[in-house]
């Protein structure tokens, strides 16, 4: 076989970091090849130099067999290589068709106007051709995320795309979708098409690919032939050492509640609703998820329950207390930890070093201050007992957090919360941008936080994480919990359906489930919950 891209020597730098080092890869036409690695080992960086956003520092770009120099994105797709990223470049109140041709329309009458009719016939042709069954004359706004990465595919079809580069593609599906999205890659390189996806999931990079490439601190650490590896060789690749892929996990010994979730209902930035009336509770010595697609109302209910954002209705309770108009340093004290979704806007103060932000949170109270001075000496030993016992690099207290990598800053932030000694803590993605080492290390300490008896609300957009851990699985969608499920006994396909606003034919998926009816918009616009 030929080969459809070949990157040879590929360097790109940029100020204090060695981003890409002496990279080389070869993807053969045709095949599905997957790059894989953690979160900052340079995986979407070197597709950018393939796609013309970034130029190398050194090295070449061929493409099917002619070498290449691409000053912009419009050079990569005239060479026929097409890029789809994380978040989607869509406009949202346009069609499908208008999305697709946007910038290449077809036009009549001289060139004077849009032929929208040859346009949607076009889109229509090619979604055809690839079984794509998306309707091009919906609106944006309207379909689902699924719909909407195949729409971005062929945005990059029309445009002639022979290579198609996907970066973590899915990141926002559900299970079922992402099934869907795998069927979509066997039809395309069916076709001669050849597509490289970006992923951290060892999973999906065998199902998927063909071929593996890893990236490991920039560099290739090898290529293997995905019928020929197993999760354990790709994992020692991916993080140089041996590492406990599947959590273990016993029996938990729940107690008392410790903290309830009453009827909230909270609107976003905009003032829509974002979350519609939603309850649950937590006990302690129980891990209590919350699963769903990213942007169905997870964010807004964990800055209510936080004291980041006030919500329009309901009330929070923790250790029996009304804790709904308490403040964030408020519920601190009451016990309150809380691991946030965005680790430089929530979690830390990029300016200030390590021992300022170990002290965050805790300024105002013993033994970290006393008389209204914060105790130095004492800050400083906190910091570095995290440090330590969090393994985060460099291992330097006076380090400024902007200088840590993400993974290393996630790595204090959820030493600083699990130090609080806590009653509740809320983890909102707590391993995110960590290596499956150290999201070895946080997921022990949540369970251990759990046999000590602390309740844990575990939010994850990573379906095994959250099923791995939870004892109770709550399933959101469109701002509702669909229903809380036992994650040991619920099918990944029922969850699927649930994220996805289905209900599963087996209306009892998994023992003890709690179904909520569905939403009654007509209902709700008439004034009525």
């Amino acid at each position: 076989m030929t080969s459809a891209v070949h990157l040879d020597g590929i360097t790109k730098r940029f100020p204090g970091v060695v981003a890409n080092d002496d990279v080389d890869l070869a993807v053969e036409c045709g095949t599905v090849h997957a790059l894989l690695g953690e979160n900052g080992a340079g995986k979407t960086t070197l597709m950018n130099v393939l796609y013309g956003l970034y130029r190398p520092n050194e090295g070449r770009i061929v493409v099917d067999g002619e070498p290449r120099e691409f000053d912009t994105p419009s050079d990569a797709i005239d060479a026929g290589v097409g890029m789809i990223h994380q978040h989607f470049m869509l406009v949202d109140p346009m069609t499908v068709a208008e999305n697709i041709t946007l910038g290449h329309e077809p036009h009549k009458w001289f060139g004077l106007a849009v032929d929208r009719e040859r346009a949607e016939r076009e889109v229509r042709e090619l979604s055809d051709r690839y079984g794509f069954d998306v309707d091009p004359g919906a609106r944006i706004e309207a379909v689902g995320v699924g719909v909407q990465q195949r729409v971005e595919i062929l945005k990059a079809l029309y445009r002639g795309a022979d290579v198609l580069v996907l970066d973590e593609p899915t990141a926002v599906l559900t299970p079922q979708e992402v099934d869907d999205l795998f069927r979509v890659f066997e039809e395309l390189t069916a076709q001669g098409k050849t597509v490289i996806f970006i992923t951290h999931k060892l999973g999906e990079a065998m199902h998927a690919a063909d071929e593996i490439t890893v990236l490991r601190d920039g560099r290739n650490v090898g290529t293997v032939a995905a019928a020929e590896t197993d999760r354990e060789s790709l994992a020692r690749m991916m993080v140089g050492r041996e590492v406990l892929l599947d959590v273990e996990r016993s029996p938990g010994s729940p107690g008392e509640r410790v903290f309830g979730v009453e009827d909230l209902v909270v609107s976003d930035d905009r003032g829509v609703e974002a979350v519609s009336g939603v309850s649950f509770e937590v006990r302690a010595g129980e891990i209590f998820g919350i699963a769903g697609v990213d942007g169905n109302g997870q964010s807004e209910l964990v800055e209510a329950v936080t004291g980041l954002r006030r919500p329009d209705a309901g009330r929070v309770t923790l250790d029996g207390r009304d804790v709904t108009d308490e403040s964030r340093r408020e519920r601190i004290a009451d016990g309150m930890a809380y691991v946030p979704e965005d680790r430089h806007e929530r979690g830390l103060v990029m300016d200030f070093d390590l021992v300022e932000n170990g002290l965050l949170g805790n300024q105002h109270r013993e033994p970290y201050s006393r008389g209204g001075r914060v105790d130095w000496r004492r800050a400083r030993g906190h910091a570095e007992e995290i440090i330590s016992t969090f393994d985060v690099r460099p291992p330097d207290p006076d380090a400024e957090a902007r200088s840590l990598s993400g993974g290393n800053q996630q790595k204090f932030i959820v030493g600083r919360e699990f130090a609080r000694d806590p009653t509740v803590v809320v983890a909102t993605h707590p391993t995110r941008g960590v290596d499956i080492g150290s999201t070895e290390f946080i997921h022990e300490r949540l369970l251990g936080l759990r046999d000590e008896g602390v309740g844990v609300v575990l939010v994850s957009a990573h379906l095994d994480e959250v099923r791995g851990l939870s004892d109770r699985l709550a399933v959101m969608h469109d701002g509702r919990i669909m229903a809380v499920v036992d994650p040991a006994v619920a099918s990944e396909e029922e969850i699927g359906l649930l994220m996805a606003g289905e209900r599963p034919e087996r209306p009892d998926a998994g023992e003890g489930t709690e179904l909520n009816p569905p939403r009654d918009r007509e209902a709700e616009a008439g004034g009525e919950r």
